[in-house]
């Protein structure tokens, strides 16, 4: 820590629109002296970051031959204990997530070439209970993306249906759970990116209750929005999953009165006496096809073929969640994920600091930066220099009657259904396409997920059918702190049904 010049103080005075005299600068120059010896001692002590147990190696990136989908970033084989829960069971990591030693790059060039020296805490628990990591799953470039082609490394490749998305941002994971390269992946969801990946390669994601599981050692893009779940093929292993990765941390500070449940007890319960409300406004949005919807009530049928009571229910603030959302996520990202270098201020919980330092890049690289990026920070930039932040004020304000409008409807039904998406996959567009077709392939499908992310009730997308070869997710909705619900009926319903698959073969879920 080096004292500041007249000159930059003299800058800084300006930048903070104070007027002073040479005189005045070097006043107050001399009264850092006390904070400048401060931070020179600060500099000097041993950062206090979480341990790393078990041997890794940084690994390597396979070659296309191994890698025909795009959705490894790197191998790196880590094995956890001897014994636990999730012995035998194989994991990918998504790449927002820090893995001590193994290369990070959060689908972004700007950050490539950072390894971090922490393991997230689910990392921890993932090997604690035995599970083996075999690498880092791609994502999309700083998770900012609800389709698959906006990384630094190339398009994720739906292995349904060649040169269709697989969905974002968690795209990577979705898609080696899909194909059996692993058996659990983890993702990260701010706007539906567990949910809407795994909805368009036809397996389970659930995004729990907001805090439910620490986000301590993953790159932050917004607090109030930031989520991170399992994505699995079947309902009991998601809920294997979550009940290993679950519960306080004591270095996630959005952790709050957290209410952990039976995940794995309420597998295999009926669903006789459940009651779920179709959300009304979950269907017939401008973008919508018809095949989805039909697919979807067709599985709310299936529901009351197993003895819930199914009615349909009408949240007309459903229709304004994204707005809602979308102040959030333009300044909330702008200030957090960029300008406060993914972490910010303002919170006791675990800093990565060399994270902080690597993703500091981006102001020298920022034309390597996504559309949907781009975009997002432009506007986000701009509305907070004008107004000052007033927009995400009255936006997280609003998100109360959000977060009401629901637990309204939930005070009536245990659990609210609708389409994860309004359409299929849709195709890749073309790597020389320009923003405007980037951002629409990005963004198009989220009308149904985000607000959840900004309401934080829990969520999962269960496989309902497959039209044109491409599948089809059903979203369920619980109370907060009830993803143990969420769990019976998805299981129930998993169970009761036989689902066609892309190949044409189908298979008992």
């Amino acid at each position: 820590m080096k004292k500041p010049t007249h000159d930059e103080m003299a800058e800084v005075a300006r930048e903070l629109g104070m007027h002073m005299s040479a005189a005045e600068i070097d006043t107050f120059l001399g009264l850092m002296d006390g904070a400048v010896a401060a931070y020179t001692a600060l500099e000097d002590m041993p950062d206090e970051l979480p341990i790393v147990r078990y041997p890794r190696t940084p690994g390597y990136q396979p070659s296309a031959s191994e890698n025909p989908y795009n959705a490894w970033y790197v191998k790196s084989r880590i094995d956890g204990a001897a014994s636990g829960p999730l012995k035998g069971k194989t994991f990918a990591i998504k790449d927002n997530i820090c893995v001590a030693g193994v290369p990070m790059m959060n689908g972004s060039s700007t950050l490539q070439g950072y390894v971090p020296d922490v393991d997230a805490t689910l990392v921890t628990r993932i090997l604690d209970a035995g599970g083996t990591v075999l690498g880092k799953s791609h994502c999309e470039h700083f998770c900012f993306s609800g389709g698959s082609h906006t990384g630094s490394l190339g398009p994720v490749i739906n292995p349904h249906k060649a040169g269709h998305s697989s969905g974002g941002s968690s795209s990577g994971s979705a898609v080696l759970v899909a194909t059996g390269e692993v058996d659990m992946a983890i993702g990260s969801d701010q706007g539906g990116s567990i949910r809407m990946p795994s909805s368009w390669c036809g397996i389970v994601g659930m995004k729990a209750t907001h805090g439910l599981v620490p986000y301590s050692g993953i790159m932050a893009i917004e607090a109030t929005l930031d989520h991170i779940g399992p994505m699995t093929a079947t309902v009991a292993d998601n809920a294997l999953l979550l009940d290993v990765i679950a519960g306080y941390d004591g270095l996630d500070a959005r952790q709050i009165d957290v209410q952990r449940g039976d995940y794995l007890g309420a597998l295999n319960q009926s669903v006789k006496g459940m009651r779920i409300g179709v959300v009304r406004e979950g269907f017939g949005h401008a973008n919508s096809e018809a095949d989805v919807d039909a697919a979807v009530k067709k599985a709310a049928a299936q529901f009351a073929k197993l003895g819930a009571t199914v009615e349909e229910v009408s949240i007309p603030m459903h229709t304004v969640g994204m707005i809602i959302w979308s102040a959030i996520a333009h300044e909330g990202a702008t200030q957090q994920m960029m300008h406060g270098n993914g972490f910010g201020f303002n919170w006791k919980g675990l800093y990565v600091t060399s994270l902080q330092r690597a993703h500091d890049a981006w102001r020298q690289r920022a034309d390597e930066l996504s559309d949907t990026v781009k975009v997002t920070i432009l506007f986000g930039h701009h509305v907070l220099k004008k107004y000052r932040g007033h927009h995400y004020a009255k936006a997280q304000n609003l998100n109360r009657q959000l977060r009401a409008a629901y637990d309204d409807a939930l005070s009536k039904y245990d659990l609210l259904l609708m389409p994860t998406m309004p359409m299929k996959a849709t195709k890749l567009p073309p790597a020389d396409c320009g923003p405007a077709e980037s951002c629409a392939r990005g963004f198009e499908m989220i009308a149904n997920t985000a607000p959840f992310d900004a309401s934080g009730h829990p969520a999962i997308t269960v496989p309902c059918g497959t039209s044109n070869g491409l599948p089809i997710g059903m979203m369920l909705i619980g109370r907060h702190w009830q993803e143990a619900t969420i769990y019976r009926a998805a299981h129930a319903y998993e169970q009761g049904v036989t689902i066609p698959q892309a190949s044409g073969k189908k298979k008992r879920r």
